[in-house]
């Protein structure tokens, strides 16, 4: 624990002068640590040279406890994860999560449907539902984001149930936080998407996919397929540097592996060098 804190101290000085980028941390990477040691954990991604984080959720504590250890780790909430079903029926539940945690955003991480692609039907309810919730977010100092996960992408139209999504919903009140994995892994392209819609992707996560990875568009797979960044077959630097252009405001590394507190520092350390 010595070596990695002292680590994180050289490596945050570094990070910190250098780096015009808000890149932090998706707090479920630590999901498996904060089983067993909150306090501890919350230490340790500080001493990473972490400032940003997307979380919500209080691990088992009083919202005044883990707010209070958010705080002495010097930790700036930017969002929470949110529930569809919370949006669809009481949005301002939502709002008051956010509040609590000082965060500016909230995030939608699912669409309850059955296994498979999502229909049309089910996505066109969902784009109400956005809309609707996110105009009371954006009254209330919120910006809601959805994240999708890859079960948007089959054929509508002349695009993608995603595309239709991402033209009806109100970029006012209602758009993305891209996750380059889930997007990658229906076969999408993280940096044309961006291109094709800037300005609406206002989050990202950072994960990359061990190489020979099998994609699909259920949204889920093996979490040991992540892997340091750049280390995949994701194109991580080409992504970011889209990002900057796409007007992305925050980056989350999100390593959902067994690994992730030891790839994390790696992969801010691949990141600083980006120019």
């Amino acid at each position: 624990m010595k070596k990695i804190s002292l680590f994180g101290l050289v490596f945050f000085m570094a990070f910190s002068l250098t780096a015009q980028d808000k890149v932090g941390v998706q707090l479920y990477s630590f999901r498996n640590q904060f089983k067993t040691d909150v306090p501890g954990t919350l230490k340790a991604i500080r001493e990473m040279g972490i400032t940003y984080v997307e979380g919500g959720d209080s691990y088992g504590l009083p919202i005044k406890d883990i707010k209070m250890l958010l705080a002495e780790n010097k930790f700036k909430v930017v969002s929470v994860g949110c529930d569809y079903n919370e949006l669809k029926t009481d949005p301002m539940s939502v709002v008051e999560k956010a509040k609590a945690y000082g965060a500016s955003f909230a995030m939608c991480p699912w669409i309850p449907h059955p296994e498979g692609p999502l229909t049309i039907e089910l996505a066109k309810e969902a784009v109400m539902v956005f809309n609707t919730a996110g105009k009371v977010l954006k009254d209330n100092g919120i910006d809601l984001v959805y994240h999708a996960h890859g079960y948007e992408f089959s054929p509508y139209e002349d695009g993608t149930v995603f595309d239709y999504m991402a033209k009806n919903m109100d970029p006012k009140v209602a758009n993305f936080e891209m996750d380059v994995y889930w997007i990658s892994h229906p076969g999408q392209d993280p940096v044309k998407l961006l291109q094709k819609y800037p300005g609406r992707f206002l989050l990202m996560h950072l994960k990359d996919r061990k190489p020979g990875t099998p994609g699909n568009m259920l949204g889920r797979a093996d979490v040991e397929t992540n892997v340091v960044l750049g280390k995949g077959d994701l194109g991580i630097e080409a992504i970011f540097k889209a990002g900057r252009k796409a007007g992305v405001k925050y980056y989350f590394i999100e390593d959902e592996s067994s690994r992730s507190m030891e790839q994390v520092p790696q992969s801010l350390a691949y990141l600083k060098q980006i120019k």
